[in-house]
């Protein structure tokens, strides 16, 4: 009886541990979204101490103590996160702190969601929740192993930036343009990658990968052939336009998931005549021509012709 009423205190902790601060844009932090950050932390130490009072006063169970000191350190986590890995870049001295800062960041929050699912199959196990209990605690986990990985990915950008800038400057040469990797040429970016794009495979975890981060349905504006693209003449079978900008939040949180995934894409920060008419991101190897001939009145209504 014991040992089941500790497993009903557990599976409340849980549920409560499982509101988790709203995810953050990612890239570009503004001051909106940085006060966003520090009141989920001020939050999080007000209900650790409101908590605290209550156990004091017998009213609840040690173990939620310890649920909130952890729910603490996760906001202060998603905090540095919004800072290092969804902000600015760092200046080339702060580069190598600031990478070990972040990914030990993502790397904590990581170990603390697989903490709590470990926690969570002990209580299915025993009876005490149904097995879609587990379904938002792992979709969580997959959230933050996506964000240890981009973190470990913009170490890397960061790294090759800071070496590029120490290379010394030869008497008489002008000195070389070193692109940032956030910023394109031309208002486009394509990236070979090597591993491919198939939609059946790489579509889903994307979508699902998005959603947790920004709340809402990745947005797809066009999927595999389209009337649009026949009439225009471009072969878009086995590609995915998305509709977002790729030098705002949304768009650089996706370049950065697919270069770590080695998915090739075309990224367009504006309309290009005869490649894009708006921003976007095309998701897969550049589309074909099936034929030269355009109807000009589709122009306006095409949001991509990549």
């Amino acid at each position: 009886m014991r040992q089941m009423l500790t497993l009903l205190l557990s599976l409340g902790a849980l549920v409560l541990a499982a509101k988790l601060p709203a995810q953050p844009l990612e890239s570009g932090i503004n001051i909106n979204e940085a006060a966003a950050s520090n009141k989920n932390v001020e939050l999080a130490k007000l209900e650790l101490q409101r908590i605290t009072d209550l156990v004091s006063a017998g009213a609840l169970p040690r173990i939620r103590v310890q649920q909130a000191e952890t729910n603490l350190a996760d906001a202060e986590d998603q905090a540095v996160l919004d800072r290092t890995l969804y902000g600015d870049l760092p200046a080339k001295s702060a580069s190598e702190q600031v990478s070990a800062e972040m990914i030990a960041a993502a790397q904590r929050r990581v170990d603390r969601q697989q903490a709590r699912l470990e926690h969570a199959r002990e209580i299915v196990s025993a009876g005490v929740a149904a097995q879609s209990y587990l379904l938002p605690i792992e979709q969580e986990l997959t959230t933050r192993e996506t964000g240890l990985e981009l973190a470990r990915l913009r170490s890397r950008l960061m790294a090759e930036l800071a070496a590029a800038t120490s290379i010394p400057r030869v008497a008489d040469t002008p000195a070389p343009t070193i692109e940032d990797p956030e910023l394109f040429a031309q208002g486009m970016e394509h990236y070979d990658g090597s591993g491919g794009f198939e939609e059946s495979r790489d579509l889903a975890p994307l979508e699902l990968a998005f959603e947790g981060r920004f709340a809402r349905p990745l947005p797809i504006s066009a999927e595999g052939e389209t009337e649009v693209h026949r009439a225009l003449g471009f072969d878009h079978r086995g590609r995915v336009d998305v509709a977002v900008d790729p030098n705002q939040p949304e768009g650089v949180w996706l370049r950065q998931y697919l270069k770590l995934r080695r998915i090739p894409y075309y990224a367009f920060a504006h309309a290009i005549p005869g490649k894009a008419t708006a921003a976007h991101v095309h998701i897969g190897a550049g589309s074909t021509r099936l034929s030269t001939w355009v109807t000009p009145r589709l122009l306006p209504r095409l949001h991509s012709a990549d």
